[in-house]
């Protein structure tokens, strides 16, 4: 079973090919590139676009035109190939990517996506409860490292791998396969623009 996972919701879009659980292929870019480089995978791996079984997407939080971009990209390519997609967060995906660290994605206006009793949320970066000792990861954590570390956590090196929501663990997580029209991108609040109105 061959699948393609990708995710554009943060600054580094990334994707993954996977064939049964191993791991063909990975990239990291920019958000304009996922389809580039999902073509470039493929073609890596010696396989053909048609050869695809499924696909899943991350479904952020994150930046809005990322999100939307990355399902926009995921449901085209499903229905042009009549492939199922699953929708994975985007918290989700780096949290499985550092076990026991708590994922925190830069969402702007001085807050961060991050989970709160488990659940995704947005709060201000200070405000976040966090015991003395985790780690944290991800953009958030890396823009707000000072206002993280005062509240005891732990701050892997910038150039951590583990800063990123890695595809690989998106196709990981999926389990239910759906027709791609259902799957929704996971938003916490409203864009800036419709704030401003």
């Amino acid at each position: 079973m061959l699948t393609l996972a990708f995710d554009t919701a943060t600054g580094v879009a990334t994707s993954a090919l996977l064939r049964d659980g191993e791991v063909l292929g990975e990239r990291s870019s920019r958000a304009v590139r996922v389809l580039a480089d999902a073509e470039e995978l493929l073609e890596q791996a010696g396989a053909k676009p048609r050869e695809l079984s499924r696909l899943v997407v991350g479904t952020g939080p994150g930046s809005f035109t990322g999100v939307r971009m990355g399902l926009a990209a995921a449901r085209g390519l499903a229905f042009a190939l009549d492939l199922p997609l699953a929708g994975v967060s985007t918290l989700a995906a780096l949290a499985a990517g550092a076990p026991g660290a708590l994922p925190v994605v830069d969402a702007g206006r001085r807050e961060v996506f991050t989970l709160v009793e488990g659940a995704p949320a947005v709060v201000a970066p200070d405000e976040l409860r966090v015991a003395p000792g985790t780690t944290c990861v991800g953009d958030g954590a890396l823009r707000y490292r000072e206002a993280l570390e005062a509240l005891g956590a732990k701050i892997p090196p910038r150039d951590s791998e583990l800063h990123l929501p890695r595809a690989r663990f998106h196709a990981e997580l999926a389990h239910e396969f759906v027709d791609p029209e259902t799957v929704e991108p996971l938003y916490l609040r409203l864009p800036d623009v419709e704030q401003a109105q």
